[in-house]
This record gives structure tokens, C-alpha cells and sequence, in this order.
């Protein structure tokens, strides 16, 4: 039997996370966590929110446990919208604390930024491959902030690309990311615009990630055949599209109890725009092989994805063993007996 009173934490920063898995396993790992959620093998609560008038921002607790693999988690994120401007410190940190589920041991306590850049972007890339056309090769991405990173870097494991667009309303923000990202993808030109409709017009697959409080992508440019994955959305009175265009989709969500107070069906969903029952499912219901993504090549399919705690444990267990492989981090005895 393993002795469990002489091991340790390991303590991972946001450096030592970067690189551990690649953007195809961040990719595995959320399907996995869409799998267990599709056939029920996990305990999660919807996110919760702790938010003060005081400091502009909210806190957000992330708990869950998955049976495969057999893991638990909770994530601890501060949003602070003042941060850059007021102290130069992000506006959002993260912390993920990683659980043995049988004795409760914190196996590790690391950084949760890149981490959850990756594992977001990879929510876009899965419902890309089980609802978006199969000959998509046109990717649109709305936001050019550190979440775009992940967005790109695990949707190319997806499809074949020969047309990427990004949006910004800030030119600055758009030449930092194409001299960031660029040099990692020679099958493509990364276009920036700071038109939003000529990014959107014309694309497979739109992938949206802002924090915005009222739609910025209109119904007249959403055409039959795409697919959008409507991940900015993560909070009640978040809004990123045009309400007609749910009208149109086929609609799947990541969590149906965490979206309809949350995600981008929130505001339709409060205004009449659409109701409970025009949701088609949750993509575990598709990963799991109990519904179908696309019915039809003409279908505009919608995912909403708020980002679950699941996604979490299912994920970090294979970053710390590779952190342990690797032998990064610090290890630290957290108890004594």
C-alpha cells in the first residue's frame, strides 16, 4: 500500500505548465471530460460566482470529480477588471488544486492560466470536429486576447486551414498576435481585421471569445453550413450574438444547468427569443454516440460553451504526470503526521 503520509505537493507556476501537453492531447482530454459528462460518470455543480460591488470583477469556484480518469479538481479564478490599468497584473488569475478522490491528497496545486487558455480553446476545436462541416476550411476568430491563442492552436489540430481570419477592435492587440502566433503555422496567413463582418462573412467555422455584453456578430452575415462555437459567454447578461441567430441553429450547450444562466443562450433565453426546448442537447450527448451533432450540410449548428469544471479534472492529470516526468515544479510536504 502506498504510503500517502510522506508524499508531497508539487507546485507548478504558469512557465512550467506551458508545453506540457500538446494542443491535440488538451483536445483528448475535453472530449474525454464531454464523454463522462454525455454518459453521466462525474459530480459537478455549476459554476459558482462570488461577486462584490466593491471590486469590479467576480470570483468564480470550479469543482468536479470525473471517473475517468478517476481524478477531482477545483479551480479558484479572480477576475479583476481594473488590474492592468491600476496595479499592471492580469486581469485574471487561476489556481487548480488537484485531488487523489480517495484519500483527498492535493497532488498538486499549480497555475491555472495557460491551462485554461488551452483546455477553452480546445472546447472550440471538439464541437468544431463532431458539428462543423467535414470540408471546413475557413476558421473566423472573434477576440484576439490570450484565449485566441488556445482557439488556433487546437482547432488546426482539427481541420486543414487555408483561410484564418482574427478580429479586434484594437489594431495593437491584432499585431501583437500575428507577430506572436504566426511563426507557429506555416499552412496558413493569419489575417487580422478590425472589420468584424469581413472576418465572420464567408467562414466554416467562427469561434467567438469576448467578454461582450451585447451581440458584435449580426444574423446577416451567418450563413447556412457554418458552425459556431459561442465560447465568450460565461456569465448572466453576457451576449455575443445577434439573438436571430439562435433562431436559425441547431443548438448544443456544454452544460445545460451553468449555460441557461450563463452562456450565450442566457439573454435569448430571458427575453423569449428562444426557449429551453429549442436546445438540441449537450455535446456529451453527442461524444457519448446518444445524439447527432450535424443533421445536414446547409444546418447552422451553435455550441455554447461556458466552460466546465469537468474539463479541468479531466485534464490535469496527465499534467502532472507529465510535470513529474519532466521534473519541473516544487514539491512540498503539505502535511504532517
Amino acid at each position: 500500500m502506498e504510503n500517502w503520509a510522506n508524499r508531497k505537493t508539487l507546485i507548478l507556476g504558469r512557465s512550467e505548465m506551458i508545453g506540457l501537453l500538446t494542443p491535440a492531447e488538451y483536445n483528448g482530454c475535453v472530449e474525454q471530460a464531454y464523454r463522462m459528462h454525455g454518459e453521466g460518470r462525474y459530480y459537478m455543480d455549476p459554476k459558482g460566482h462570488i461577486v462584490l460591488d466593491r471590486f469590479p470583477g467576480e470570483w468564480e469556484a470550479m469543482p468536479s470529480y470525473i471517473e475517468e480518469p478517476h481524478a477531482a479538481a477545483c479551480k479558484w479564478v479572480s477576475i479583476r477588471e481594473r488590474n492592468r490599468e491600476r496595479f499592471n497584473l492580469p486581469t485574471v488569475f487561476s489556481i487548480l488544486i488537484y485531488t487523489e478522490p480517495e484519500t483527498g491528497f492535493p497532488l498538486a496545486i499549480v497555475d491555472g492560466s495557460y491551462h485554461t487558455v488551452m483546455r477553452t480553446g480546445a472546447a472550440a476545436a471538439v464541437s468544431a470536429k463532431w458539428m462543423a462541416r467535414k470540408d471546413s476550411t475557413r476558421l473566423a476568430i472573434v477576440g484576439a486576447g490570450h484565449m485566441a491563442e488556445g482557439a488556433l492552436a487546437t482547432c488546426n489540430e482539427i481541420f486543414q486551414w487555408k483561410d484564418v481570419r482574427i478580429w479586434s477592435r484594437s489594431r495593437e492587440t491584432l499585431d501583437h498576435f500575428v507577430k506572436e502566433q504566426q511563426p507557429k503555422y506555416d499552412g496558413f496567413e493569419i489575417r487580422p481585421s478590425t472589420d468584424i463582418a469581413e472576418v465572420v462573412r464567408g467562414a466554416d467555422v467562427v469561434v467567438t471569445l469576448t467578454p461582450a455584453r451585447g451581440p458584435i456578430v449580426m444574423d446577416e452575415w451567418i450563413t447556412p453550413g457554418m458552425h459556431i462555437a459561442a465560447v465568450g459567454a460565461d456569465k448572466k447578461g453576457d451576449q455575443e450574438l445577434e439573438g436571430k441567430i439562435l433562431q436559425r441553429a441547431r443548438i448544443f450547450v456544454d452544460d445545460i444547468r451553468q449555460c441557461r444562466t450563463d452562456g450565450e443562450i442566457n439573454v435569448p433565453l430571458s427575453e423569449g427569443l428562444i426557449r429551453e426546448t429549442d436546445i438540441a442537447g449537450e455535446i456529451g450527448e453527442i461524444v457519448a454516440g446518444k445524439k447527432q451533432g450535424r443533421t445536414s450540410d446547409d444546418e447552422i449548428t451553435l455550441f455554447d460553451s461556458t466552460g466546465i469544471a469537468l474539463q479541468d479534472s479531466a485534464t490535469v492529470p496527465l499534467e502532472y504526470k507529465r510535470a513529474m516526468e519532466a521534473g519541473v515544479g516544487i514539491e512540498k510536504k503539505m502535511i504532517s503526521t
